[in-house]
């Protein structure tokens, strides 16, 4: 007869501690990247039964879909012409832009307080990975590698509803994002300035990581801003 702890370990084998995706998150995270990367343009039509066709899942799973991507802003419904990839504009994108730097600069200025040995390594990786990606020129590697940085930040200082704010934001203008980070300039400058948000979170000085914060913001809003300007990305 097994005794009670073999009893726990039995059971405790059987916890799954990864879940495999659905078929729903497997279908958001293929739209959404498709979205991302423009293989749908700011005002394309998302019709249903196409979706179905290229994702090959069912009408339900597509609608779930779409609802998702309507809540991250990355989809707009317009009447009776259905659900569409969200155009983008300077003016909300700016005010993004601004939310952003208020919200990042004050979770890397608590971060650089509360910093330890450990967020160390863990912040060295995630910016080792930034370069990585950089060195690649994979703007789409860049970007997720930026999320996970800042993941971390926002996580260790406690500023888990801020960075709710953030996520969603980002996923309104993250064509955008892929289309700065896919310049010359942000591919080298970016990265050197989270190089420089790090330093000083390591270096336990709040100021001048919330400086560094704010520069990055508002150099990768100036890129932005030339880019819409100059129709290099359709609104």
């Amino acid at each position: 007869m097994q005794t009670v702890e073999e009893l726990d370990n039995a059971f405790e084998a059987l916890r799954i501690e990864t879940p495999p995706a659905t078929l729903r998150e497997i279908a958001l995270e293929r739209l959404r990247r498709a979205i991302i990367i423009g293989l749908f343009e700011p005002g394309a039509r998302l019709i249903e039964r196409k979706l179905c066709e290229q994702l090959g899942v069912s009408r339900s799973v597509i609608r779930e879909v779409i609802r998702h991507l309507q809540a991250e802003g990355l989809v707009e419904v317009i009447g009776r012409q259905g659900p569409i990839v969200t155009r983008l504009n300077w003016t909300d994108a700016a005010q993004i832009y601004d939310i952003r730097a208020a919200l990042e600069s004050r979770a890397v200025e608590d971060c650089a307080r509360c910093i330890d040995k450990a967020l160390k390594t863990q912040l060295a990786e995630a910016l080792d990975e930034i370069d990585r990606k950089a060195a690649a020129q994979n703007p789409l590697g860049i970007l997720d590698a930026t999320t996970r940085f800042y993941q971390l930040i926002f996580s260790a200082s406690g500023h888990l509803i801020a960075w709710d704010i953030v996520s969603r934001l980002n996923s309104r203008i993250s064509r955008l994002r892929v289309m700065t980070l896919s310049t010359p300039e942000r591919t080298r400058q970016g990265p050197a300035q989270i190089r420089m948000i790090f330093n000083a979170i390591v270096a336990a000085d709040a100021q001048a990581a919330g400086v560094a914060c704010r520069a990055h913001i508002k150099a990768a809003a100036h890129v932005a801003q030339q880019l819409l300007s100059e129709g290099k990305l359709p609104i």
